[in-house]
This record gives structure tokens, C-alpha cells and sequence, in this order.
């Protein structure tokens, strides 16, 4: 894909390009069973979304994640960020 097609990506949503790359890199060899590594994607999904994620929604995710066995993916928790606006 063309350098274009990601500047505009950015430029609609004003999330870097940069760093979602990097999160699906750190995404591949993370252990989802771990409710702290978990918790620390969630984390850094709501800061690159430039979202604040309450408490009580982080718990949701990670129960999802972790005790329900849903897979994650960046739109799994964009997902539930946008459901609780």
C-alpha cells in the first residue's frame, strides 16, 4: 500500500499509523490467557484511539478477553470503546 492511503487513514481518524503498526507487531506473540498483558493492550489501544477507558469497561474487556476466551484484535476493543461513548 502507498504511503498516501495511510496519511489519509491518519489524517480522517488521527490515529498514527506508526504505532498501530507497532501494537499488531507486539499483538503476535502476546499471551492473551494473562490478564496483565491484557490489561496492558487495552491501555495502549485507548491511547492511541486518544480514548480515556473507565475501570469498570477495562474489566469488561479483559474479562471478555481472558476468562470468555474472545480473541482480540484492534477492532474487538475499538469496538467496545465506541459502544460505551
Amino acid at each position: 500500500m502507498d504511503q498516501q492511503f495511510f496519511k489519509n487513514i491518519e489524517q480522517k481518524t488521527g490515529v498514527n499509523m506508526k504505532d498501530v503498526f507497532e501494537l499488531a507487531n507486539s499483538l503476535q506473540n502476546a499471551n492473551f490467557s494473562d490478564e496483565k498483558t491484557v490489561r496492558q493492550v487495552v491501555k495502549r489501544v485507548a491511547q492511541i484511539a486518544n480514548r480515556k477507558v473507565p475501570k469498570e469497561l477495562e474489566d469488561q474487556i479483559v474479562k471478555a478477553i481472558v476468562h470468555n476466551g474472545k480473541q482480540i484484535d484492534f477492532n474487538t476493543i475499538a469496538n467496545m470503546l465506541n459502544n460505551k461513548k
